[in-house]
């Protein structure tokens, strides 16, 4: 039988964290593949590895420091995720999904949570910035849940309601700051698949059928935790290639990491603008 995490282990891993800071973080970040450099930009930066933390999973992945970074962000204390951990790593949803939890129990009340996307809508070319505005659980639905297990009442409701996962109106003032900034920003439904092979020509197929603009191998477990605890949510993917729906093309980690060299200015003005606009 799984051993969850306990409140207590969550709790110890916040406050190792809080000992450590002189601010109180009001917006968390999660960074994902190839969009590690905005975390670079942090000022008065405190720097805490993953694994300096008690009871807290190391990310294995190439591009992903695996580190927090808190400090400030246009003049907004914030905590930065410097890569995420995966599901296909070989943690548990429970691992995957902790620093959300350490949020929680730190008093952070919004996050903002980007990814590299497969680009499946046919329109989305490489490069492209789309607003998530709606998710499709496919790890949840085959009994991959993140909230499994005992419910920590502490935090929120055995059955929480998703029908909002992405907060409206941080999504309009995304929207807004893209226009202002001159940048093109996609929207859509974003489906998230536990990895780490990417997705065959037929997977592709069904997930478009079934309503998918963009698709990855995480985000989707966050953000249910996140909203578990009534955190408001902004949701990004960095489209880093074009879905092979016909098996023409051969998609690489690489590919996807040099997508994010494209991305990451983009997804950074879009962030700064709505931490601005806080």
């Amino acid at each position: 039988m799984q051993n969850y995490i306990t409140l207590a282990q969550i709790d110890a891993a916040a406050q190792a964290i809080k000992q450590r800071i002189l601010i109180q973080p009001i917006v968390g970040i999660i960074l994902g593949s190839g969009l590690n450099d905005l975390a670079d930009s942090v000022q008065n930066a405190v720097h805490i590895p993953y694994s300096d933390l008690p009871n807290f999973p190391v990310s294995t992945v190439q591009g992903h420091v695996g580190r927090f970074v808190i400090g400030e962000l246009e003049g907004k204390p914030v905590l930065v995720m410097q890569g995420r951990i995966h599901y296909y790593e070989g943690y548990t949803m429970d691992q995957i999904t902790l620093p959300v939890r350490v949020m929680q129990r730190m008093g952070i009340p919004s996050m903002i949570v980007t990814n590299a996307a497969g680009g499946v809508h046919p329109d989305f070319q490489p490069g492209d910035v789309m607003l998530i505005t709606d998710q499709l659980n496919l790890m949840g639905m085959s009994g991959l849940n993140p909230l499994m297990g005992p419910n920590l009442d502490e935090i929120g409701p055995r059955f929480p309601d998703m029908s909002q996962p992405y907060d409206r109106t941080y999504c309009d003032l995304a929207r807004k700051i893209a226009k202002e900034k001159g940048i093109t920003l996609r929207e859509g439904v974003y489906a998230g698949l536990s990895g780490p092979s990417f997705e065959s020509p037929a997977d592709l197929r069904f997930l478009r059928l079934a309503g998918t603009d963009a698709v990855g191998m995480s985000t989707v477990p966050e953000v249910i935790i996140a909203r578990h605890g009534n955190m408001r949510v902004l949701g990004l993917s960095g489209i880093s290639n074009k879905a092979n729906l016909d098996g023409s093309t051969i998609t690489t980690h690489e590919e996807v990491m040099e997508a994010g060299k494209v991305i990451t200015p983009k997804i950074e003005k879009i962030i700064r603008g709505v931490l601005h606009g806080l």
